[in-house]
């Protein structure tokens, strides 16, 4: 399995290529840590994605850099003002799911978009370790596919229950991974 330091390297490749003000915001990635699987990589190994590994990779790194300029410290785009940089955001989860939904993956979109909103809610409550656990569980479903725990952790993170991030790690760990 890829790095996530790997998939950071193709992301700030393809928005160089694609220019525009994302190639304009570019910083390079970084080179310490990130040396293990991150959500994108670990979707891309799932045999849903054994078709098109390298393409769901990258549009999950594009969502997932989407997601930290909203909510937390991006990676690779780095614009100096902070409108813009909610702007570029929205822009990488278009890009994200527009390419998802170009190889035909519904139940992906599906799943992504409810990752979106999940984690929107929980940086919204203030619940970090949630939004980390819905990362986790999504890029497992999208890699393997959903399962009844993982849906029943959604339902519970959607509610704002306490033992909703619990539930999406072990969503997002059955059967070892």
């Amino acid at each position: 399995m890829r790095s996530a330091r790997e998939g950071l390297e193709s992301l700030h490749a393809a928005l160089l290529a694609g220019g525009g003000p994302l190639g304009e915001a570019l910083a390079d990635p970084p080179r310490d840590g990130f040396g293990d699987p991150g959500p994108a990589q670990v979707a891309a190994a799932g045999p849903r994605a054994a078709a098109e590994p390298e393409e769901y990779e990258l549009l999950l790194e594009m969502i997932l850099e989407g997601s930290r300029l909203h909510y937390g410290e991006p990676l690779v785009v780095k614009p100096a003002d902070p409108d813009l940089r909610l702007l570029l955001g929205d822009q990488l989860y278009a890009l994200g799911l527009r390419r998802l939904a170009a190889l035909g993956d519904l139940n992906a979109v599906q799943e992504l978009a409810d990752v979106i909103s999940l984690v929107a809610q929980a940086h919204a409550e203030q619940n970090t370790a949630r939004a980390d656990a819905v990362w986790a569980a999504g890029a497992a479903a999208v890699g393997w596919g959903p399962s009844a725990g993982h849906e029943a952790a959604k339902a519970l993170a959607r509610r704002g229950a306490d033992p909703a991030a619990g539930a999406l790690h072990a969503a997002a760990h059955r059967d070892g991974r």
